[in-house]
Formats: C-alpha cells, sequence, structure tokens
C-alpha cells in the first residue's frame, strides 16, 4: 500500500507553502495511514525512528550528503540506506519496522530522497492531529526575548484552534531568511508578519509599475 501510494504522488509534484512540497506530504499520508491502520504501537515506533533519522540526517555530514546526492549509483545506495536503518535501530539495535525501510527505499528507488526530512515533517504533523495536540511554531530572524514569546503563547492558546486542541505546544524556529518580524504556523494556517513577505510584496509591486 505505501508502494503504490508513495509512486502515484510523483505523478503530481507541485511546491506547498511551507518547506515540505506537497509531494512530501503525500509520501507523509502514505506512511502515517499504513502505520495507524497496523496498530498504535507501530505508529509509535515509527515516529520513534523517523525521528531519529531526522536528527541523524542533520548531524551527520555522511548521512546528510547521502540523502542530498542524487547521483549515487545503485550500490551507493544500497550502501546509504543500511547506514539510515543502523542508525534507526539506536543503541538497543531494535529491529526498523517495514514501513520505515519500505518508506526510504520507495524515496531512494524515486529519487526523492532529498524529500525526506518534508515527509517526517508532515508525518509528525500528522500524528499530532490525530492525538488532538497542536504545535504552534513561532519563526522569526533572531530567539524572541522571553516576555514577547510569553505574550505571544498566552494569545496563541486563546485562538479558537487551540482551544480545540487536547494540548499546545508552542516552539520558536530561527530562520534569518526571515530578516524581522515573525511568521506563525499553527494546523494548516500561516499568518506571514516577516520583514522579507513585505519586501516580497515591494519588490512585486515594483516590477509591475516599470
Amino acid at each position: 500500500m505505501l508502494l503504490s501510494s508513495a509512486r502515484a504522488a510523483t505523478a503530481s509534484a507541485g511546491l506547498g507553502r511551507r518547506a515540505a512540497s506537497s509531494l512530501a506530504l503525500k509520501y507523509s499520508n502514505a506512511v502515517f495511514n499504513a502505520a495507524l491502520h497496523k496498530s498504535p504501537q507501530t505508529l509509535n515506533k515509527v515516529q520513534s525512528e523517523l525521528t531519529t533519522l531526522s536528527t541523524a540526517i542533520k548531524d551527520v555530514p555522511e548521512l546528510n550528503a547521502f540523502i542530498t546526492n542524487p547521483t549515487l549509483s545503485m550500490k551507493d545506495r544500497f550502501a546509504g540506506l543500511a547506514a539510515l536503518y543502523a542508525t534507526a535501530e539506536g543503541p538497543k539495535k531494535e529491529p526498523v519496522s517495514e514501513i520505515t525501510k519500505n518508506l526510504f527505499h520507495v524515496l531512494s528507488e524515486n529519487g526523492r530522497l532529498s524529500e525526506a526530512q518534508g515527509v517526517i515533517e508532515g508525518f509528525n504533523e500528522l500524528v499530532a492531529q490525530h492525538r488532538g495536540e497542536l504545535t504552534v511554531t513561532i519563526t522569526s530572524a533572531a530567539p524572541l526575548p522571553s516576555d514577547v514569546q510569553r505574550k505571544l503563547e498566552t494569545s496563541l492558546k486563546q485562538s479558537q484552534a487551540a482551544q480545540k486542541a487536547k494540548s499546545v505546544k508552542v516552539a520558536n524556529k530561527i530562520n534569518p531568511a526571515v530578516l524581522g518580524g515573525i511568521v506563525v504556523d499553527f494546523g494548516d494556517k500561516t499568518i506571514d508578519l516577516s520583514v522579507q513577505s513585505r519586501v516580497t510584496r515591494l519588490n512585486s509591486l515594483l516590477q509591475l509599475s516599470v
């Protein structure tokens, strides 16, 4: 099921509103549904494995190079996948779930390993929604002062979306590209109050007036 769903996703790729592309989110849905269909325990195991792999891809240069290099030979891809699975096993050497293995096999086969982080991000959002959790991400160019973050958290937790959730988690993500201001992501909504968005709009207006 995961293999056929993920392969079909390649037919309608397109960039989404967030970092994860719409293609990555289709893989996310395929993995989530496969794990949920099997059992709650499987869902927890797959999430734990993907979280471990996401961190490793960020922190281990060799794994990051493997994920981002689309020109690798089949032999090198097999070796890279073996290294990924070994990382997911952790120090206790627990066998990796077939769902996690299948995901990375399909991504590799379709030349979409570079989508892995977006797939994992989308998967985690689906798990959070399933559990009634709402994660609010406030993206800013620099860490927010604690008093400002507290005020934002208080306001956000009073929103309609937060009131419907069983739990709310607020995180501050740093991205210098926003230049100033903030971008707030929660659920399927984004509030863009960044300087970068204003600059982009200004540039568009200037181009139209030329």
